[in-house]
């Protein structure tokens, strides 16, 4: 079995998309094994591709207030595991940026999610991540995120914090008022 340290750098060298992206691949996860959270996001953009710091971004802003930590706390390993589905930017389409490249759930998903045997809580951020941490519900993120309940307390299905979302958060107002405060309490008693 590869140790932590190596399947780390393994993961950080890989170069196995580089003729499907629009840029140098620049993979870009934070995990160590004593987190007790799991962020399960879709992909990086171009922020982060660019920062190579996880939700560096105006996204990572609206994550951390809805989960009521700082910078310094998010961005602990031993607090808080970031693992996309996608590790490097994908590039851009004509909606916004691409679907997280398959590629990185295949080679690398299960071998680091081994690695994680603390987690007690993970987010699943968006389509991609519902799908596949959620067994393939094919339920729409809002349905998903709906049902929160349903996996709690071990499992919470978020929208993307994304900017892009703001209309999706007005039409659904029971989100911030009765997802995230569930979730902050969730996450204090975890950190």
């Amino acid at each position: 079995m590869v140790s932590f340290s190596t399947l780390l750098k393994d993961v950080r060298s890989c170069r196995h998309c580089l003729a499907h992206l629009p840029h140098e691949p620049r993979p870009v996860v934070q995990i160590h094994p004593d987190a007790k959270i799991l962020i399960a996001g879709q992909a990086p953009g171009r922020k982060v591709h660019e920062s190579g710091i996880p939700f560096n971004d105006a996204s990572g802003e609206r994550l951390r207030e809805w989960l009521g930590i700082d910078r310094e706390k998010f961005y602990n390993p031993k607090l808080v595991a970031i693992l996309p589905m996608g590790f490097c930017f994908p590039g851009t389409g004509k909606g916004g940026d691409l679907p997280p490249r398959p590629e990185c759930a295949k080679l690398w998903r299960e071998r680091l999610l081994a690695q994680l045997q603390q987690v007690e809580l993970t987010l699943v951020i968006g389509k991609y991540a519902q799908d596949y941490h959620l067994g393939g519900a094919r339920l729409s993120v809002t349905d998903q995120v709906r049902a929160w309940q349903q996996c709690w307390p071990s499992i919470v299905p978020l929208p993307h914090p994304s900017p892009r979302n703001n209309i999706w958060l007005r039409r659904n107002s029971w989100f911030e008022s009765e997802l995230v405060p569930e979730l902050r309490k969730r996450v204090s008693e975890l950190i």
